[in-house]
């Protein structure tokens, strides 16, 4: 059986739970709070990060490289990536973008904005992982936190960064489905929709998630308002649109034996 290393909250480790689960493969996942998630992650093979994929394949320790794993299980017509080299390129492109951009600032905002919300955060952060990390990391939730704005670069000019950084690249999609395109890349659901999408999860909140994410009436206000603005523009409704439509639909079945 796959292992699938993760933080439950993480739209990193949501971005590899949809390709996997797409394409019809298997896996147990190994949800993990922050910090302990770097010794699992080292010891299976990763990079202290999360997600890391363990297959009879190998150990796969981005969410990048596991949407490429998933996509060897798929025909070419169901595949995530283009099998023209030119469209691979741009596509790559497109997902590398996001990938540096947009995760890490959505990560960074709603961070930021949570901080104070200790025992939502925590209620939402946790579920799933072994009972006693739950119960350390409430303990030991202010040195966690130091920790993690350290590890995340978050510092007191977050929000006023970090928000204008995410608006920008809605912006951008915004503008590449300004044509009337269906998808990011043309007619047919690719690794930039999914990677689009499963990133500004983050800063939408979607229904459809993989664990139940606190909706913006009971979300700090200026937190709410920009959930709320976000959803409503082009990009927004274009990955809300992906999370209702494409998450939980599978294009090849698993097989049986």
């Amino acid at each position: 059986m796959r292992r699938l290393l993760t933080i439950p909250i993480s739209h990193y480790c949501e971005k590899a739970r949809w390709a996997l689960e797409r394409a019809g493969l298997d896996y147990r996942e190994e949800p993990h709070v922050q910090v302990m998630h770097r010794v699992v992650s080292r010891r299976a093979g990763g990079e202290g990060t999360t997600p890391v994929l363990v297959a009879p394949e190998g150990v796969f320790a981005q969410s990048r490289d596991i949407l490429a794993y998933a996509d060897r299980w798929l025909d070419e017509p169901l595949r995530l990536f283009p099998a023209d080299a030119a469209s691979r390129r741009e596509m790559d492109a497109l997902c590398h973008w996001l990938d540096e951009d947009l995760g890490p600032a959505g990560r960074r905002l709603m961070y930021a904005h949570m901080e104070s919300q200790r025992r939502l955060m925590l209620a939402t952060n946790n579920q799933g992982v072994p009972a006693w990390e739950d119960r350390a990391l409430r303990l030991l939730w202010p040195l966690a936190m130091r920790t993690i704005k350290r590890v995340l670069e978050i510092t007191p000019r977050t929000i006023a960064e970090d928000e204008p950084r995410v608006r920008h690249s809605f912006d951008v999609v915004s503008d590449r489905l300004a044509d009337g395109r269906p998808f990011l890349c043309g007619e047919r659901f690719s690794a930039a929709d999914l990677t689009f999408a499963a990133l500004a999860g983050a800063v939408l909140v979607p229904e459809q998630y993989s664990i139940r994410l606190p909706q913006p009436e009971v979300l700090p206000s200026a937190l709410a308002d920009t959930i709320r603005e976000l959803r409503s523009q082009p990009a927004g409704a274009h990955a809300l649109a992906m999370f209702r439509d494409q998450r939980h639909h599978r294009v090849r079945e698993p097989a049986t034996t």
